[in-house]
């Protein structure tokens, strides 16, 4: 039996009250403040990749015109003017041909994204219509005739 005080028995201790769930004013607005600089980011960066896979589509099409440097450079053009290709031109592709005699085409170039103030993120990109994926070089390629 429980011993009885001064002021009766000893009450039960309290118990604890349940923890508290959810998230907080300030975590939210730590949450939202990351999540608008990853979308300003994506938003930067996004309309460069579509330029770039614009690119690869167009020297695959070039490709498949299976015609000299200049017809493939024209229709490389013809390919940037309908997809806002501003990065490069026809002028920096590089041709070159495989084992087989089939020429293959590529690019490289660099995309600088400023993001804010002075920082700013440089991208490079490349592709080629080479099997191997081996971008070639305007110094791999043989002199222009």
């Amino acid at each position: 039996m429980q011993a009885a005080t001064r002021y009766g028995p000893k009450p039960w201790p309290k118990p604890c009250p349940k923890p508290q769930r959810g998230v907080s004013l300030s975590g939210l607005i730590m949450v939202l403040a990351i999540l608008g600089v990853l979308a300003v980011f994506a938003m930067k960066v996004f309309p460069t990749f579509i330029e770039y896979r614009a690119i690869k589509d167009a020297i695959a099409a070039c490709k498949a015109t299976h015609g000299t440097v200049r017809e493939m450079q024209q229709t490389f053009y013809k390919n940037a003017d309908i997809n806002r290709i501003d990065a490069i031109s026809g002028k920096d592709l590089v041709f070159t041909k495989d084992e087989e005699g089939e020429t293959e085409i590529s690019f490289a170039y660099q995309k600088k994204i400023a993001l804010a103030g002075n920082v700013s993120l440089l991208i490079d990109y490349s592709g080629t219509t080479a099997k191997n994926g081996v971008v070639a070089t305007a110094t791999d390629a043989p002199p222009a005739k």
